[in-house]
This record gives structure tokens, C-alpha cells and sequence, in this order.
């Protein structure tokens, strides 16, 4: 990437972070300047052990993560927080998206103003936390 276009992509990205970040420009420069500089940005996605969020990452661990398409949706109208991006996600070629989860709070403004990338979901399975085997996802947003 040359130094103009890295340039054209912070200002862009500075620019859609200043208003989500209460208007302070040079905190929205410097998060936009780490974001294009390290390619993107990789988020846990929250709230997956609620309900049968961990049934459905299950399934979708079988899947290659090339066939899994998630897609953010800001919330406006969420009563908890109207800052919300909620991750949903589905299978190429399947039926419909499952509420997977959310983005972290604090990272809520910087993902609604990288909305327009599609993220790449990364499904990972450990165990931690008081169950023993909890599943767990990411989403990859590009620049």
C-alpha cells in the first residue's frame, strides 16, 4: 500500500470514527491510524452464551469458515444500548442469519463506521469459563 492510499484510508475512517466518538478528531485519527495499519481489526463477538447461541456455534464450528457470512447491524433502537451492532451470521447459500451476538461496547462506534466491509467470522472452540467447553467467535473487519 503506498503512503497516499494508506493516507485516503485514515482520513476516511478518522472521518466516520469522529462523529461516533463524540466528536473528538484526534482520538478518531489515532484509533483510525492503528486500525489501517495493522490490515484491520479482529473482535470477540459477546453475549454467544445467551440462549442457544453455543448450540448453534457448535454447528457452525463444522462448517470451513469460508462457507460462514456474517454481517453487523446497528441498533439504534435498542433499548440497553442504542450504540449496539449486533453480529449475525449464516451459511453461503443457506436460509436466513442467527443473532450470534454483539460487538464489544467499546468497539460498537468503530465497527458501525467500518459497517460497510463485510466481516469474516472465525468460530473458536476452548476450554474456558466455569462449563468447561464453551464456544466462542470472532469477527474480521477489513479496511
Amino acid at each position: 500500500m503506498t503512503n497516499s492510499e494508506l493516507k485516503s484510508k485514515v482520513v476516511t475512517l478518522g472521518n466516520k470514527l469522529a462523529p461516533r466518538m463524540g466528536g473528538d478528531r484526534k482520538a478518531a485519527f489515532v484509533e483510525a491510524w492503528a486500525i489501517v495499519k495493522a490490515g484491520g481489526l479482529e473482535l470477540a463477538v459477546k453475549g454467544v452464551s445467551l440462549g442457544n447461541r453455543q448450540e448453534a456455534l457448535k454447528r457452525l464450528a463444522a462448517y470451513n469458515p469460508a462457507q460462514l457470512r456474517a454481517v453487523l447491524v446497528p441498533e439504534p433502537e435498542n433499548p440497553a444500548d442504542p450504540q449496539a451492532v449486533a453480529v449475525l451470521v449464516g451459511i453461503q447459500g443457506g436460509k436466513g442469519l442467527f443473532r450470534l451476538g454483539y460487538v464489544p461496547r467499546n468497539m460498537a462506534p468503530v465497527a458501525a463506521a467500518m459497517g460497510g466491509k463485510l466481516p469474516a467470522l472465525r468460530v473458536v472452540c476452548g476450554t474456558w469459563g466455569w462449563t468447561g467447553n464453551t464456544f466462542g467467535a470472532r469477527v474480521a473487519l477489513g479496511v
